[in-house]
């Protein structure tokens, strides 16, 4: 069931960064910087990440906060794979580059919000705010 909800959990969260993310890059990162554009759009995946994780616990019977950082933990690899995949098909990024561009401001708060995603399961089953 774990690996289920977070396959679930991670499409739901990872289609509208995706959607997000295409919106950021082409729009709004050329009109007021990459950092600042980032910054716009990190609470909104929040927000995101908090509804989702919320459903994916109550709809896979997600109980116990092992099971949910396990949740947490298999989103977030299936995010980091698939962030990876897209560097890789659509810029030819080597893994080297991908691991390098962490070193931008921009990056690194991407990267927080996507720690704050595979944390998101555990923070909803132990605070048992599940129910929104």
């Amino acid at each position: 069931m774990v690996l289920r909800a977070a396959i679930a959990y991670w499409a739901v969260v990872f289609a509208l960064g995706f959607v997000l993310g295409t919106l950021r890059t082409l729009w709004l990162a050329p009109a007021i910087g990459v950092t600042a554009a980032t910054i716009v759009e990190l609470p909104i995946m929040l927000a995101a990440s908090w509804w989702a994780a919320g459903w994916a616990v109550r709809r896979f019977a997600i109980l116990t906060r092992g099971a949910a950082l396990a949740l947490g933990g298999l989103a977030f690899g299936l995010l980091m794979g698939a962030e990876l995949a897209l560097a890789r098909l659509l810029i030819s990024q080597s893994p080297r580059d991908w691991l390098g561009g962490f070193a931008a401001l921009h990056a690194q708060l991407g990267l927080a919000a996507q720690i704050g995603f595979a944390l998101m399961p555990w923070w909803r089953v132990r605070s048992g705010a599940i129910s929104a």
